[in-house]
């Protein structure tokens, strides 16, 4: 059967929820039902989101779906100042956990109809009632709906215990509000043709709930019924070993940009390794339009010069790059270190980087080149890329809904 929403019934659902979360930014986000993973997946780049959870009582699915949500390369290569860490879990609904009181924002989509009505009653007293989120989004299927959805008999998946019409839906919406304090608007998706919305509804319908006030917490044991299966923080520049590792990293290479610069100007030498691509032209334009516009109290590359020191009983020969000028021509490395003496702070202790003896400057061998790279490297590069990569796919869903 060919699908009869573009875009399909499920994406809507989820792009309902990513709006929410755009519009009212929340912190802290949790995902009843979480099954393949798949809203998680596109709730980890909203950038407000700091803790995102996700709880099934499918554990083999949740393992088999959670490596979608590990970070990615560039996460590594370039992070933010932003920070997100992701727990999964494994339990039921109908069970308290402590790990998921003050949340701002809870969804369960498409999860209440697969409960037993007495199952449904011991959801509301967790989600509402002890979780207390600030904001639950619920969706469910509209029975009224059904009777346009060709070759359906009976509900739309064979685990439904039941499906609501949107009085139904409504009823139990506003007895969840008055037992817990919450306050209910409704909305869906998946809508019929023009003629038909106003008498069948939404496809699915969606309640969005909002707590009326914040009750004093209750002295309760804490109950931690859930399994954790999967944990991982994201790198963040807010911690330190990360700032440490991109700080030398942007250090070393503008050093190294600067001292080759600056060879090419004053001997014709060509030290220097050409950028890779469009993104490293740019930034290191930026710089070295600094370096050859220098304002007024800026050093110019005649700030450089050269050394001689011994290691090891052998004389070497060093091309001293201030740090004061790498922290006024580079934005990057100003930006991360603050001001010129942290930025001496930082780089005193690290190995990689050897500074002069009153830790002002930058010390570079001048006979360090580039090795070039062969084209059996570019081969074993090609081949190691192609091997690190791995697609994530998803299981098609084996109930009707599926087809819409």
């Amino acid at each position: 059967m060919n699908p009869i929403f573009t875009p399909s019934l499920h994406s809507q659902r989820h792009q309902f929820v990513v709006d929410f979360v755009r519009k009212n930014k929340p912190n802290k986000v949790a995902d009843l039902g979480c099954g393949e993973c798949r809203l998680l997946k596109r709730l980890k780049f909203q950038r407000n989101i700091e803790l995102l959870v996700g709880l099934d009582i499918d554990g083999a699915k949740v393992k088999k779906n959670m490596q979608g949500l590990a970070p990615l390369s560039t996460d590594y290569l370039q992070p933010t100042y932003d920070q997100l860490h992701i727990d999964l879990y494994q339990g039921s609904v109908t069970q308290r956990d402590a790990r998921l009181r003050g949340f701002d924002l809870v969804t369960n989509i498409e999860l209440i109809e697969h409960l037993t009505l007495p199952d449904l009653e011991l959801f509301s007293s967790v989600v509402f009632g002890y979780m207390r989120p600030a904001s639950v989004i619920v969706s469910t299927p509209n029975s009224e709906f059904n009777k346009l959805l060709p070759g359906l008999t009976g509900f739309r998946h064979s685990d439904h215990k039941f499906e609501w019409n949107r009085s139904e839906f409504r009823s139990w919406a506003f007895k969840v509000c008055l037992d817990y304090g919450y306050e209910a608007e409704f909305t869906g998706v998946g809508e019929a043709t023009q003629e038909q919305q106003e008498s069948v509804g939404f496809c699915s319908q969606i309640g969005v709930f909002q707590r009326l006030n914040v009750l004093p917490n209750r002295d309760e044991e804490e109950v931690f019924s859930y399994t954790l299966v999967y944990s991982v923080n994201y790198p963040t520049l807010r911690d330190n070993n990360t700032l440490l590792r991109v700080l030398v990293s942007e250090v070393l290479y503008w050093a190294e940009q600067m001292k080759n610069r600056w060879m090419e100007e004053t001997t014709g030498g060509t030290n220097g390794v050409l950028p890779h691509s469009q993104t490293e032209q740019q930034e290191q334009s930026a710089c070295t339009e600094r370096l050859d516009c220098p304002g007024e109290g800026e050093e110019s590359t005649e700030s450089l010069w050269t050394k001689d020191l011994e290691e090891s009983g052998t004389l070497s020969r060093f091309v001293v790059v201030p740090l004061a000028a790498l922290w006024s021509f580079c934005p990057k490395i100003s930006e991360l270190s603050g001001n010129l003496s942290n930025l001496r702070r930082l780089l005193m202790d690290q190995p990689q980087v050897k500074l002069s003896q009153d830790g002002s400057a930058l010390l570079l061998r001048c006979e360090e080149q580039e090795p070039e790279q062969t084209d059996g490297d570019e081969e074993e590069d090609e081949e190691d890329a192609s091997a690190i990569q791995c697609s994530h796919q998803t299981e098609p869903e084996e109930d009707w809904e599926a087809n819409i």
